[in-house]
């Protein structure tokens, strides 16, 4: 009896995750810097309504791909918040090209 590829998959999907979660335990995420988010030169937008994203956050040197809110961005970087796997809330600035929109109506998003 062969094992099934859809069950392996979920399995080292998990395993990744848990290993990431290991990885970033008691980390602050990274966060563009003032002068790479140039807030003073660049329009910035903030909604009411967040957008539902996936988003690589990084966590010093790892990279972690997270479910988000966009809550502000600008042409070029997206402020995000998020839950951790410990539960705290955690908020970070990343590039926009970081961001894929899960909602709706994603060209909401992709007009930043």
């Amino acid at each position: 009896m062969g094992t099934s590829k859809r069950y392996a998959e979920q399995v080292d999907r998990r395993m990744g995750e848990r290993a990431d979660e290991a990885a970033i335990q008691g980390l602050a995420p990274t966060s563009l810097t003032d002068a790479e988010l140039e807030l003073d030169s660049l329009p910035l937008t903030k909604t009411p309504q967040p957008h539902e994203v996936r988003a690589w956050v990084r966590y010093g040197a790892v990279a972690v791909r997270v479910t988000a809110r966009a809550v502000a961005w600008t042409p070029r970087a997206v402020a995000l918040e998020w839950r951790a796997p410990s539960g705290e809330v955690q908020r970070a600035w990343v590039w926009a090209s970081a961001v894929a929109a899960m909602d709706a109506n994603p060209e909401q998003l992709s007009r930043r």
